[in-house]
């Protein structure tokens, strides 16, 4: 895995549990929850990483190789559910890579129980190291650009999607005169001009909080570009900038659109307070180049508390309203 441990969450959140879906089933579709009580399916969560290169971004395209398709071809043989489908966190874009994504399904309960071998109900996780059969089995129908390190049952409440409290993703760039390591060149992007990190990280703040990104995103109808984006910072290490962004969610290709902003700053074609102007924009702002897709990498996904998973949905599902200007 690119870069270590994934750690330095600064919001309230644990790792959820493995224990049994009870009581009443979520399906994540539409507005409204889905509810079973048969108790005949469970929800599982997938723990995910991929390199991005090869695929044209998590969703599902007709003739393209995606990995969301990926993922469920493989589920849909494991469980033989051929209707099986799988809930993100956080839809990536073409290129773009992943260590820490998240996923749900609701399988049937029955085949669940066959399929694993688990103690107490649990199933394999990276933490533990010790996958179990299903797990095992699940890795073996993927290729080897995708990897599912955990697969267990979720808390009562649980999407995967509307539950999350924020995202954390990276972008790598270097501006150095050789380019890229060609070791790291799949995940990290390449700069023809010097950088001035210091001064892209003053830009970075301007950009905090609840704000309306309609400059930073590309519009889809209904959806709203209101985001709290809770973290930016800009980081150098001799001829590497790490760009980290953390946000309750993010619009389509808003991250990519804020380092680009970053980037104009950095080799001074912008000043330092241009970003942060850009927010007064109610459609997106063309002179925002859109960074390239392979320095960027999903991090992490956080969630609260089990017991708070269900509220979050609710609240998630709110689409916020413009700000006033």
């Amino acid at each position: 895995m690119a870069d270590g441990s994934l750690s330095g969450r600064s919001l309230p959140g644990r790792a959820l549990s493995g224990r049994a879906l009870s009581g009443r089933a979520f399906s994540g579709r539409g507005k409204d929850l889905f509810v079973n009580d048969s108790a005949d399916l469970v929800r599982l969560r997938l723990d995910i990483a991929y390199d991005g290169t090869g695929f044209s971004g998590w969703a599902t395209q007709p003739g393209r190789r995606t990995v969301q398709t990926e993922i469920e071809t493989a589920l849909r043989t494991l469980f033989r559910s051929p209707e099986l489908r799988l809930v993100v966190a956080g839809r990536t874009d073409a290129g773009v890579h992943a260590v820490g994504q998240v996923a749900h399904c609701d399988v049937a309960a029955a085949r669940w129980a066959s399929i694993s071998n688990a103690p107490s109900g649990k199933s394999g996780s990276r933490a533990t190291g010790l996958p179990d059969r299903g797990l095992r089995r699940l890795r073996g129908l993927l290729a080897p650009d995708i990897t599912v390190f955990g697969l267990q049952p979720a808390p009562a409440g649980f999407d995967a999607r509307f539950s999350a409290i924020w995202r954390r993703y990276r972008y790598r760039i270097t501006d150095a005169d050789w380019g890229a390591d060609p070791l790291r060149r799949y995940d990290t992007a390449v700069w023809r001009h010097s950088l001035d990190a210091v001064g892209m990280a003053a830009a970075a703040a301007g950009l905090l909080g609840l704000n309306d990104f309609a400059a930073f995103c590309r519009r889809r109808e209904g959806a709203t570009t209101v985001r709290i984006l809770q973290e930016l910072s800009v980081v150098r290490s001799a001829e590497l900038i790490e760009i980290t962004v953390r946000a309750d969610a993010f619009c389509h290709s808003m991250v990519r659109s804020l380092v680009g902003a970053l980037a104009a700053v950095g080799d001074g074609t912008e000043d330092r307070s241009w970003p942060a102007s850009l927010l007064a924009l109610a459609m997106r702002a063309d002179a925002v180049t859109v960074a390239p897709a392979r320095g960027l990498t999903l991090l992490e996904v956080g969630y609260p508390a089990d017991d708070q998973l269900a509220a979050r949905a609710r609240e998630a599902r709110a689409v916020r309203q413009p700000i006033s200007q």
